[in-house]
C-alpha cells in the first residue's frame, strides 16, 4: 500500500465556503452519494460546530455512507471537537480533523500564541479527538509558511499524541512546486516518529499551483490528496480532484502511483456539482470542460482522423465523456470537412468538397458554432442545386427611416454569364428586393409562400428562407440559407427562378 494515494474529497466543506456554491441538505446527500461511486476514500462533509445546519448535514451523510470514511472538520477547541464528534459518529469509519496554525505570521497575528503555546494545544487537542477515535487527522494550517523544524516538532507531538493523518496544507497557495515539495520531504525525513502516519497535503490555487504542489508532494512521499470537484473552494479555489486523479492515472509510469478513484465517474460528478450550484464549467477546464476532448485546428483534426493518440493523451470515455468532437469551424483543414459530411451521409468528389470546404470557411467567418444543420444547409446549397442561370453576386438593402422613404434594394447578378446591376424600392424590404431581382432577369412571377426558419438556435443561427413562385409555365420552389436572414431571402427567390428556368427547358414538359 505504499503506492497508494488516498482521495480527501472536502468538495462538501472547504468547496461550499467558495461564494455562491452553498447546499441544502438533499444536495448535500446527493453529492455525497454521487462521491462514494467515484470511490473517493473520504468524504470531509462539513465544519459541524459552524452551524446546526451544518451539523445537521454531517451527521445525514455520515449516516447514509457506506464504504467511504467521513470526516468533521474542528478547530482545537474542546467543544468543537465534541460537537465534531457528535456528528460523525454514527458513520461507519469517522474521522475527526483538526487544524492549529503553525507559521510565524498567524501564530503571532491569528492566534496570538507563543509557539510552545502552540505545541501544547496540538497535543492536548489530538489526546482528546483520539479519546473518541483512532481515525485522527491534524492539519498544520498554513504549513508553507511554517518554520520546517518547528513542524516537524509540532507534527511529531500530534502524532505521539494519537494523530494517524498528518496534512500539510498551501492554506494560501503560496509555495511553488519545487519548494513545496522540498518541505514534506523534509518533514516526513526529519520526524523521529514520520513512520506512523500518512503525509497528506491540501493546496490552494491562489497562484494557479494547487494541481501541481499536489502533484510534487505526492511525488516525494505524501499519500493524501485533499481535493475538490471543479477546484472549488475558498478564493481561487483547491487543487481539483479530477486532474490529480487523471494525471496520477495517464502518467503512472511518472509517479508509479495507483488510487481508487473511478475516472468513469469524473465528468458526471463534476457535472452533478456543477448543475447543483449553478456554476458551469468553463469550457477551457481541463478535462472536463466543452472543449476538453475538441478539435478545431485543421492539423490536430488531420492528426486525431490518422491515430487519436497524435492529439489526445486520454480518452473522452475514460472520465465519463460521450466522445471527442471534430469541431468544424473557420481552423479545419479539407480532412476534418470530409470526414464530417461523410459521417452525416453526404460523399463528396474533390470539386464538391471545395466548394464545400470554401462555404464552410465563409460561414465559420460569421458565425461562432457551426452546427451538423448549418452543414447540411450548405451541402445542399452549394452541391445538390441545378445550374445556375441566374446568380447571385452582391445584395444591398435599406429599410426605410422616420422620413417615409420606402425600403431599397440594390443587386448585382450574373444573367446567362453576364454581369446585371439594378435596384428599386418595394414596400418592405424582402419586397424590394424581389422587385429588383425580377426586373433584372426579366421575368416576374408570382409569390406564393414565403417561410422563414433559423436552423439553429442564437442570435447568429443560419436562417432558412423557402420561397414558392407560381408561373405560367408551373410552380417551383426555391431555398436559401444565410446568417443575414435578407441575403437568404434573395439566394431563396433567385433559386426558385433557375427552378423555373430549368422547368421550361425540359423537353416533353406538360403545360
Amino acid at each position: 500500500m505504499r503506492n497508494r494515494v488516498y482521495f480527501f474529497d472536502t468538495t462538501l466543506r472547504d468547496g461550499e465556503q467558495s461564494p455562491g456554491a452553498t447546499m441544502n441538505l438533499q444536495e448535500k446527500l446527493a453529492l455525497a452519494r454521487q462521491l462514494e461511486k467515484l470511490g473517493v476514500d473520504v468524504i470531509e462533509a462539513g465544519f459541524p460546530a459552524s452551524s446546526a445546519g451544518d451539523f445537521e448535514s454531517v451527521k445525514a451523510i455520515a449516516a447514509q455512507a457506506r464504504g467511504v470514511q467521513v470526516a468533521g472538520l474542528a478547530r482545537t477547541i474542546k467543544a468543537d471537537i465534541d460537537r465534531c464528534w457528535e456528528a460523525v459518529k454514527c458513520a461507519e469509519n469517522p474521522r475527526l480533523h483538526i487544524f492549529l496554525a503553525t507559521s510565524p505570521l498567524h501564530m503571532e497575528y491569528k492566534l496570538r500564541k507563543s509557539p510552545e503555546e502552540v505545541v501544547a494545544i496540538a497535543e492536548a487537542s489530538v489526546r482528546h479527538c483520539a479519546s473518541y477515535t483512532d481515525n485522527v487527522e491534524f492539519s498544520a494550517e498554513d504549513a508553507s509558511r511554517s518554520d520546517a523544524d518547528f513542524l516537524c516538532r509540532v507534527v511529531e507531538t500530534a502524532i505521539r499524541a494519537g494523530a494517524r493523518v498528518i496534512n500539510l496544507p498551501d492554506t494560501v497557495g503560496y509555495a511553488q512546486p519545487d519548494e513545496f515539495a522540498a518541505l514534506v520531504r523534509y518533514v516526513m525525513e526529519n520526524t523521529p516518529n514520520a513512520d506512523k502516519a500518512i503525509f497528506g497535503v491540501h493546496c490552494h490555487n491562489d497562484l494557479g499551483l494547487g494541481v501541481a504542489n499536489t502533484l510534487a508532494a505526492l511525488k516525494v512521499g505524501a499519500r493524501q490528496a485533499e481535493v475538490t470537484l471543479n477546484g472549488i473552494g475558498e478564493r481561487a479555489g483547491n487543487a481539483s480532484l479530477e486532474e490529480v486523479a487523471m494525471a496520477l492515472s495517464v502518467r503512472k509510469d511518472y509517479y508509479g502511483l495507483t488510487h481508487n478513484i473511478v475516472t468513469e465517474q469524473i465528468y458526471p460528478s463534476c457535472r452533478m456539482l456543477s448543475m447543483t450550484i449553478g456554476r458551469p464549467i468553463p469550457g477551457h477546464k481541463a478535462i472536463v470542460g466543452e472543449n476538453a476532448f475538441a478539435h478545431e485546428s485543421g492539423v490536430h483534426q488531420d492528426g486525431m482522423l490518422k491515430h487519436r493518440e497524435t492529439y489526445e493523451i486520454m480518452t473522452p470515455e475514460s472520465v465519463g465523456r460521450a466522445g471527442s468532437k471534430l469541431v468544424i469551424g473557420k481552423h479545419s483543414g479539407r480532412n476534418a470537412v470530409r470526414n464530417k459530411f461523410e459521417s452525416m451521409g453526404f460523399k463528396l468528389n474533390e470539386t464538391e468538397l471545395n466548394l464545400v470546404f470554401e462555404a464552410v470557411k465563409s460561414l465559420a467567418d460569421r458565425k461562432k458554432n457551426l452546427h451538423d444543420d448549418d452543414l447540411m444547409a450548405l451541402v445542399h446549397e452549394e452541391i445538390y442545386r441545378m445550374p445556375d442561370r441566374y446568380r447571385l453576386r452582391h445584395v444591398s438593402v435599406q429599410s426605410s427611416d422616420a422620413d417615409g422613404v420606402p425600403p431599397t434594394a440594390a443587386v448585382i447578378m450574373d444573367v446567362d454569364g453576364k454581369e446585371k446591376r439594378g435596384a428599386g424600392f418595394g414596400a418592405g424590404p424582402v419586397d424590394a428586393l424581389f422587385n429588383v431581382i425580377a426586373d433584372i432577369v426579366g421575368r416576374k412571377a408570382d409569390l406564393e409562400q414565403y417561410a422563414v426558419n433559423a436552423i439553429t438556435g442564437g442570435t447568429d443561427a443560419l436562417g432558412e428562407v423557402t420561397v414558392r413562385l407560381r408561373s405560367e409555365s408551373g410552380a417551383s420552389v426555391g431555398r436559401g440559407a444565410h446568417p443575414d436572414i435578407l441575403v437568404a431571402s434573395a439566394r431563396a427567390y433567385v433559386n426558385a427562378l433557375n427552378s423555373l428556368a430549368k422547368l421550361e427547358s425540359e423537353p416533353n414538359r406538360e403545360k
